[in-house]
């Protein structure tokens, strides 16, 4: 470790997105002891006077449980049926457990479209300051219900996540997900395979990694969290891929300790280090 990952502790705006994965069982019924712990973290870094923001998915699985279907929803119709149900049953889950801690929570719903118009896109980020500055914890989702791009183009919310960075001025992006990290290999098929602990500037290579033709991992979304590291990385924000499976590995990412992957901002390489050397394992 090179110093890059003791300055996490000093981001106060912190935006954490979880995947579908990560708040429901294999059996796609919903993980109640991980969305409790993950308030409760939430809450803590919040207390410790982080802003925080909540980039959520799940809705789908939800609805499609609530719903008594034997699997998700593969047509679009479907999709927006299960979501309009399970969205206020994820929102009622969420507001149960953050109350639990005190905490209040916001119920924010978006579409691809405000993020292209100047006028939405100032609107939704004055909204959140608001929220922020009234001691609220934003949880934003994709609004499947009346969009149709949305159901292909966020995947899974890892480029909603980045887009809610930047719109808010995020000094920190944590994604967490069904994987702990970037790997040099697919680790499913090589057991020696070792995971990149620090990336210095997206290029070629780590596309290269994330989706090329010898890799498992694009097709699982790595290459499209990849996408979102250089989104949010050329906007002056530094990212991290960790494990969802327990949301307490929060604290240590925050507290430096060499978890998940972190992808550098440009402001934060330093170029002696850079110069020869794009990733760390």
């Amino acid at each position: 470790m090179e110093g890059y990952r003791e300055k996490l502790n000093k981001h106060k705006r912190i935006v954490v997105k979880v995947g579908t994965t990560s708040l429901t069982y294999k059996n796609g019924r919903m993980d109640l002891k991980k969305i409790e712990n993950l308030a409760w973290v939430l809450t803590d870094l919040k207390n410790r006077g982080k802003d925080i923001i909540l980039v959520s998915s799940g809705a789908i699985a939800v609805g499609a449980d609530r719903l008594g279907l034997s699997e998700r929803p593969r047509n679009i119709v479907g999709k927006q049926a299960a979501s309009a149900v399970g969205q206020a049953v994820l929102m009622q889950i969420y507001q149960r457990f953050f109350m639990e801690y005190n905490q209040k929570v916001a119920q924010i719903l978006i579409t691809k479209g405000i993020f292209d118009h100047e006028i939405k896109r100032r609107n939704a980020r004055n909204t959140m300051e608001e929220l922020i500055k009234l001691g609220v914890i934003p949880i934003v989702n994709e609004n499947d219900t009346v969009a149709i791009e949305e159901l292909n183009e966020f995947s899974d919310n890892d480029t909603l996540s980045a887009y809610v960075a930047k719109l808010i001025g995020s000094d920190l992006l944590i994604i967490l997900s069904d994987i702990d990290g970037m790997y040099k290999k697919d680790p499913n098929i090589n057991e020696n395979a070792e995971i990149i602990h620090t990336v210095f500037g997206v290029d070629d290579d780590i596309y290269s990694i994330a989706g090329g033709s010898n890799s498992a991992l694009g097709t699982g979304g790595m290459i499209t969290k990849v996408k979102a590291a250089k989104f949010v990385n050329d906007s002056g924000i530094d990212m991290i891929i960790a494990s969802g499976e327990k949301p307490e590995i929060i604290f240590d990412i925050i507290d430096g300790k060499e978890i998940g992957t972190l992808f550098l901002a440009e402001k934060d390489i330093d170029k002696e280090n850079k110069r020869n050397k794009k990733l760390k394992g």
